[in-house]
């Protein structure tokens, strides 16, 4: 692959801070209330819902276009949970696609399948951790 664009960003921790290298993203980082943090801080697998929900969205965006449909009202939520995998610590991912009613139905459902095909954190993810589709 020919990377197009890499992102570069450093983390001491859990309990520390996420910086991106040009500056844009600086976050205090902590463990959440559910693990037995004080929450007062974004956590990787907020991080990772963040990233996975927009980039999905832009699948959708690439897939619509070229199926020339209109994916402007579609909205995305990644849901990242974590636990015990039975192998230490896993994750566990539910992508909620809320579709506009013009795109309800096989429309839509296909726009979404082919968005999982498509983008990159979905790929990433294949036959890694479950993840499921929920259309709305």
């Amino acid at each position: 692959m020919n990377a197009l664009y890499t992102a570069v960003a450093t983390a001491n921790g859990r309990e520390g801070r996420a910086v991106s290298s040009d500056g844009q993203l600086d976050l205090p980082l902590a463990f959440p209330p559910a693990l037995g943090g004080d929450g007062k801080g974004t956590n990787p697998e907020q991080l990772f819902a963040a990233g996975y929900a927009a980039c999905y969205a832009s699948a959708l965006g690439l897939v619509g276009r070229q199926a020339k449909v209109d994916t402007s009202e579609i909205s995305v939520t990644a849901e990242v949970g974590i636990g015990d995998d039975g192998d230490g610590f896993g994750l566990q991912v539910t992508l909620r696609v809320e579709l506009p009613e013009s795109l309800a139905g096989p429309v839509g459902e296909d726009l979404v399948h082919r968005a999982h095909q498509t983008c990159p954190y979905s790929k990433a993810t294949r036959g890694n951790i479950p993840v499921e589709l929920v259309v709305e």
